[in-house]
């Protein structure tokens, strides 16, 4: 143990540029990149003492692809606008890639849109649960795509807060407020969880999916000026309850506040969602007064096992909470790495985890930390 970390040991560092968001396959890890001309990494873990880069993916300037997933050796990369220097004849969207060897990717398909593309997505092997932007609407929606064939991705079904539709004359209730925006959908079931930024989290029911249904939704801003980020449900019941850790971003804050935190969610009763906890690092937010954006919550690994959750948590690094107790979380570890080059502090944008109980830190201006723990198991 070192100084800033608790049941935590630093295993390795991989020296690449900054990342929106690490996965595992198997021995190999995949590494979107913030910035462009970066776009993806692929890097072997076998050793993880030893961490060998075997590929890289670049992306055109103004685009990015800071988001990856990876299954059944199929790679799925987003293609997003960055900043405002895009070349429109580009475009955005989602790119797909055979990974069967590594070291070696290859495009097999482009899904396109127009706007700004696609943000944060999940797969599961089959389905792509993604959030794009799309002719006719404003701002991000929800969309579900077939990739049974994934040299020939379908649509299936797609889910807008009434309002969006502005091509088929749907008023547009917000006035001068925050354009609503997808976030990233993570299913569970027949259950889509649906983060909304400042609009709030949304429950679908996509029993059909050509018809995702609205089960219910709640939305925390602007009392809390955070936008709600990631909605993360435990499989299993805690205490007969069944939970729903929801993630607010420390960006983008509608006026100045406090450092960002995780609200736990009683969704027993899933048209009735309640608030009965929250998560935040002891001792960040000391008085309430307003702390620099990017000090508090980001993400929640989207892949764990047990009770204790893995979370990129900015300017504070790794952080372990155990929610065994889903009304009073706790935390039982972290890692605290060093500032990247040229920054003043850390920046931990993602995290994940994989069979071997390794975690895998991505900072998003430079790295990514491989660190190992005693409290996963």
């Amino acid at each position: 143990m070192v100084a800033n970390a608790q049941n935590t040991r630093l295993v390795s560092h991989i020296d690449c540029p900054g990342g929106g968001q690490v996965w595992v396959q198997g021995q190999t890890l995949y590494v979107g990149h913030m910035r462009p001309t970066s776009g993806t990494t692929i890097v072997d873990i076998a050793d993880p003492y030893r961490p060998r880069i075997l590929a890289r993916v670049d992306v055109p300037e103004g685009w990015h692809s800071h988001k990856v997933r990876v299954a059944n050796n199929i790679m799925l990369v987003n293609r997003e606008r960055f900043g405002k220097s895009a070349d429109g004849d580009v475009g955005g969207g989602l790119f797909i890639y055979d990974v069967a060897k590594p070291s070696a990717p290859k495009l097999i398909a482009q899904w396109m849109t127009a706007g700004g593309g696609v943000h944060r997505f999940d797969f599961d092997g089959r389905y792509a649960y993604i959030s794009p932007t799309v002719p006719g609407y404003i701002g991000n929606i929800a969309m579900i795509l077939d990739l049974a064939d994934p040299v020939h991705p379908v649509e299936v079904g797609r889910w807008w807060i009434p309002g969006q539709w502005e091509a088929g004359g749907e008023e547009y209730p917000w006035g001068n407020g925050v354009p609503p925006r997808c976030h990233h959908p993570l299913r569970v079931g027949n259950r889509l969880y649906v983060s909304y930024w400042h609009h709030g989290f949304f429950i679908l029911d996509i029993s059909d999916m050509s018809k995702p249904k609205l089960v219910s939704g709640l939305n925390t801003s602007p009392s809390f000026p955070h936008p709600t980020h990631t909605c993360l449900v435990m499989p299993q019941p805690l205490k007969g309850r069944k939970l729903m850790l929801v993630a607010d971003e420390d960006v983008a804050k509608l006026r100045p506040a406090p450092p960002s935190f995780t609200w736990v969610f009683d969704i027993t009763d899933e048209k009735l969602p309640v608030p009965i906890a929250t998560i935040q690092v002891p001792g960040l937010d000391r008085d309430g007064s307003p702390q620099p954006p990017m000090t508090g919550c980001h993400q929640p690994s989207e892949r764990f096992s047990g009770t204790v959750i893995p979370f990129a948590w900015f300017a504070q690094g790794l952080r372990l909470f155990d929610v065994a107790d889903p009304f009073a979380p706790k935390e039982v570890g972290h890692f605290l790495p060093d500032a990247a080059p040229g920054a003043d502090r850390p920046s931990s944008n993602d995290v994940t985890i994989d069979d071997r109980g390794l975690i895998y830190l991505v900072d998003r201006v430079a790295g990514v930390d491989v660190i190992e723990t005693n409290t996963l198991a």
